[in-house]
């Protein structure tokens, strides 16, 4: 099933399918979703049939909103497909453009909204596993931390977020609250 997500071509916002977006590596619109619980994140590993970075590990979720669909409406939307998540509500946190090669000769070329959910209570998972073969939740630091010691294994985006977005997606709340759990 091709799936049209919203590109920009020739400076103009057009339904594009979406694996000859990233073959182009055409600017295109997307979400990202953390799900946070006190100061861990909730992860997810990438199904080893997903087109591109299988099995690498992400965040929350990822998707393509759909042509005329609002990005929070999609962020509640892939949280409920992907994880099996509902009855959070994300906070939308940033708006950044990135780029990345994501082998396979695709590139992903992003303007991404990006949304912070608190979970204050626990959440049922029930993943997708078209979309999702693992799951767990880390503490803010220690993702830091391996992502620097194990860069592999973790999709650009996500090295992207927190490399250079941290402070503006987790705000005061991840390094904060850590500190008062402690």
């Amino acid at each position: 099933m091709s799936h049209m997500i919203p590109a920009w071509v020739d400076g103009t916002l057009t339904p594009v399918e979406k694996l000859a977006a990233h073959q182009k590596g055409l600017k295109h619109k997307a979400v990202s979703v953390f799900v946070v619980k006190g100061g861990e994140i909730l992860m997810q590993r990438r199904a080893l049939g997903k087109y591109h970075t299988p099995g690498l590990w992400a965040n929350t979720c990822c998707t393509h909103p759909q042509w005329d669909e609002p990005s929070s409406a999609c962020a509640v939307r892939r949280m409920k497909e992907e994880l099996g998540i509902t009855g959070l509500y994300p906070e939308f946190r940033h708006h950044l453009e990135y780029r990345a090669d994501v082998g396979n000769g695709l590139i992903e070329h992003e303007v991404v909204d990006v949304f912070l959910a608190h979970a204050h209570r626990p959440v049922k998972l029930a993943p997708n596993p078209e979309e999702v073969m693992e799951t767990r939740w880390v503490d803010y630091h220690d993702l830091l931390a391996e992502v620097q010691r194990h860069p592999d294994r973790f999709t650009p985006w996500l090295k992207i977020y927190l490399n250079s977005y941290s402070d503006v997606i987790f705000g005061p709340d991840l390094s904060l609250g850590s500190a008062e759990d402690s």
